[in-house]
């Protein structure tokens, strides 16, 4: 694992006078703050507060910085620090967003902050310092969002577990042995440690649901389009960016800061003539929703995952919902015959701007085994294979909207197995034991990203041995205010907030 000290180098360097100057009397500023108030608020709550004065942003920072230096060296979570930096901007005038005051981390994939590091979890991007800042970051930053450092995702986020030769395992707080997810498993292994209510996140195969199920946060991922992609690439197919979080109004605040398109998008989710804050405090109408218990792999589940599939049915069935049995009109082999070469696509087009960037060929010694495997394998698939690949999501994309004209919700496990063990998912192993156990971890949770719909992960189980186990809500293409309105009566009807783990 590299030096912490030297990935910082580059980003100091860019720092500003004025921080630099601001940063001792900064970091010696008393904080009125206790960590067991500040463990009681969301994000909303921390913003009130701030807004009315009863505490400052500069106190608020103070407290996730102490909380992050206490756990981070257990959890590995936050693999860049921005500590100078947010107590500059929490220092200064801050916009008076919904999140005003509020600590934030981003993601160490995709997410650009002008000066600043951005990894990809990857060797060979190791001292890429951004020379602009995302949209999405810049409509963080309006909402008052201070953000203070990056966390960790596995290389190009190309597993279920936040794992890296560059900056070692995330740990889950409810139980260090386990992994906390991924690709996202540094953000929710942060909020779940309690450094902060709410973190960015992405969500490409599962990314966002995956680590909000085994740390027991919700976790939605948006519909295609919902969020902005740029400014430099447009659109994507797969991914998006939203948050994982402690609490549902929080999630739906986050996106009516950053939802809507910029300048010369195409691909726009269908406007939503409310705010999804305000649908997350309405309860929804009698819902049709459809039970899926047997994956897209058509691999065997575990029985607690199915339990709190099941458990949730029961729970929304008392709400006044109906819920019926169905099964997925979607053939596995051309599914993943598709998927797979449109991952493979974005990858190479990775890989190959960074050689351009650097002006040299990748190595194997840049890459994570597998990922070098990957690469090698997929670099000369073509433009034919590309198109047949998307035609073919396609057709899969309207055989689900078929389905969802009977059924409001789509209900499933979020995973197929309790948080995995670390090593499991590891990109640094042999190719056959991590595809058996790899081929489960996205089983329900793709596909949503191929048809482009919202899905959430909501933690409603525990198993028997305290690892938490989400369960996945899936609605129509441009429906989140839906999701919403359902999880804030879930939430209201199995409270989850409280419930922490201890470290």
């Amino acid at each position: 694992m590299d030096d912490p000290s030297r990935r910082t180098l580059i980003k100091q360097g860019l720092l500003a006078a004025t921080t630099a100057a601001l940063a001792p009397a900064l970091r010696s500023a008393p904080t009125g703050v206790s960590f067991a108030d500040y463990q009681q608020w969301d994000a909303l709550g921390i913003a009130e507060r701030v807004r009315s004065g009863d505490v400052s942003a500069r106190e608020v920072l103070e407290v996730a910085i102490a909380r992050a230096n206490a756990v981070n060296p257990t959890l590995n979570c936050i693999v860049e620090t921005l500590y100078d930096r947010a107590r500059a901007v929490a220092a200064g005038p801050l916009p008076d967003g919904p999140f005003r005051g509020v600590p934030f981390l981003l993601k160490d994939l995709g997410m650009m902050l002008e000066g600043t590091v951005t990894t990809e979890g990857s060797r060979f991007f190791r001292d890429n310092v951004a020379d602009y800042t995302s949209t999405v970051v810049t409509r963080y930053q309006a909402a008052g969002l201070v953000i203070m450092g990056k966390t960790h995702s596995p290389e190009f986020g190309g597993t279920g577990s936040s794992e890296s030769m560059l900056f070692g395992d995330t740990r889950n707080p409810w139980n260090l042995a386990h992994s906390a997810g991924g690709s996202s498993g540094g953000a929710a292994a942060a909020v779940a440690g309690g450094i902060l209510p709410i973190a960015n996140a992405t969500d490409g195969g599962g990314s966002i649901r995956i680590p909000a199920s085994a740390c027991g946060l919700f976790g939605m991922k948006p519909s295609r389009g919902r969020v902005p992609a740029g400014p430099r690439t447009l659109s994507s197919i797969m991914s998006v960016t939203h948050a994982v979080s402690r609490s549902v109004r929080d999630s739906a605040a986050l996106l009516d800061a950053t939802s809507g398109p910029e300048p010369g998008q195409t691909v726009i989710a269908p406007p939503h003539a409310g705010s999804f804050l305000q649908a997350a405090q309405q309860a929804p109408g009698r819902l049709r929703i459809g039970l899926v218990t047997t994956p897209l792999t058509h691999t065997p589940v575990h029985a607690e995952c199915i339990s709190a599939a099941r458990n949730a049915a029961t729970l929304c069935g008392g709400l006044g919902h109906v819920v019926e049995d169905v099964t997925l009109p979607v053939d596995p082999r051309r599914f993943f015959a598709a998927f797979g070469p449109i991952m493979a696509a974005s990858t190479v087009e990775r890989i190959r701007a960074r050689e351009r960037a650097l002006g040299r060929d990748v190595t194997e010694n840049d890459l994570e085994p597998l990922i070098w495997e990957r690469y090698r394998a997929d670099r000369n698939n073509s433009a034919e294979q590309l198109y047949a690949a998307m035609q073919d999501i396609e057709r899969m994309t309207r055989d689900v909207a078929l389905l969802q004209e009977t059924y409001d919700v789509l209900l499933s496990p979020t995973l197929t197995t309790p948080p995995a063990k670390l090593g499991e998912l590891s990109l640094n192993q042999e190719k056959a034991p991590y595809e058996q156990a790899a081929i489960s971890v996205s089983a329900f949770t793709s596909l949503f990203n191929a048809t482009g719909q919202p899905a959430m992960s909501v933690p409603l189980h525990w198993s028997a041995d305290g690892l938490p186990i989400g369960v996945m809500f899936a609605g129509r293409y441009g429906e989140e205010a839906l999701l919403f309105q359902l999880a804030g009566q879930l939430e209201k009807a199995a409270p989850w907030f409280d419930r922490l783990p201890k470290v």
